[in-house]
C-alpha cells in the first residue's frame, strides 16, 4: 500500500487537513481561503473543497500541496506524517521535516505593516499619557524628559499613522521599509516601559535603562 493509497483508506478529508494547517472552518463548512486575499469565509470546506472567490479546489493532498508549495507526493508524506500514518514506502524510511509556509512577498508586507501600524499606536497611547501625566504644573517647574518627547513626537507618530491607515500601497511600502528599524528601536523602547523601565527616563538627562534618548525615537 502505497502513501496515496493509505491516506484514502484513513479517510483524511480537506478539512481535516486545513484545520491541521491552522485553518478555521466555521459550523456552515467556510473558511477564509488562503489561496487568495479573501476577508469573507468563501471556501466551502468538508470532504473536498472548492473556493467560490478563486476557483481553487480539490482533495486533502492538494490542498496540503497548495497550502505549502509542494509536489503531490510531498505534500501526501506530509500527511501522513501529521496524521501518523504508515504504508508499505515508509518502513524504515526517516520521516520527512515539517514545513513552513513560505509567505509570499505580499504576505511579508503584510505582515510587517501590521506590525508597523500596532508598534507606532501603542507608541501614540505612551506619548499622550505622558504628555497629560508629566504636564508642568507651574511656569518654573523643569519640563519631565517623556513630557518633551510626547510634545515633541506625537503629531508625527499621528502622521505616520495616517499614511498607514488610509494613503495609497506605493506610500504605505515606502514608510515601512524606511522606519523599519526606527519602530523596531520603538517597540524595544515599549517593552522596556512595560517591564517598569518608564521610571528610569527621569531626571537622568532623558535617558532610560537602556541609552535611549527623547530626541533619538523616530
Amino acid at each position: 500500500m502505497n502513501v496515496f493509497e493509505a491516506i484514502r483508506e484513513k479517510g483524511i478529508t480537506a478539512r481535516q487537513a486545513a484545520e491541521h494547517c491552522g485553518i478555521k472552518v466555521n459550523r456552515n463548512s467556510m473558511a477564509v481561503c488562503p489561496f487568495h486575499k479573501d476577508k469573507n469565509p468563501s471556501m466551502k470546506i468538508d470532504r473536498r473543497y472548492f473556493c467560490f472567490g478563486c476557483g481553487e479546489k480539490g482533495d486533502a493532498i492538494d490542498f496540503v500541496a497548495k497550502f505549502y508549495g509542494l509536489g503531490k507526493k510531498e505534500a501526501a508524506l506530509q500527511i501522513a506524517l501529521d496524521f501518523g500514518i504508515t504504508f508499505e514506502e515508509n518502513r524504515g524510511r526517516k520521516p520527512p521535516p515539517k514545513r513552513k509556509r513560505q509567505l509570499s512577498p505580499e504576505q511579508r508586507f503584510e505582515r510587517a505593516e501590521k506590525k508597523c501600524f500596532r508598534v507606532l499606536s501603542d507608541y501614540l497611547c505612551c506619548l499622550r499619557d505622558w504628555n497629560e501625566k508629566y504636564a508642568p504644573h507651574t511656569a518654573e517647574e523643569e519640563w519631565h524628559p517623556l513630557f518633551c518627547e510626547a510634545l515633541e513626537k506625537k503629531d508625527h507618530i499621528e502622521y505616520l499613522l495616517d499614511i498607514l491607515l488610509y494613503a495609497p500601497l506605493s506610500e504605505r511600502v515606502e514608510l515601512v521599509t524606511d522606519y523599519g528599524e526606527e519602530v523596531l528601536r520603538i517597540e524595544r523602547r515599549l517593552e522596556q516601559c512595560a517591564a517598569g523601565a518608564e521610571g528610569g527616563v527621569g531626571k537622568n538627562n532623558g535617558k532610560d535603562g537602556a541609552g535611549i534618548t527623547a530626541g533619538n525615537m523616530v
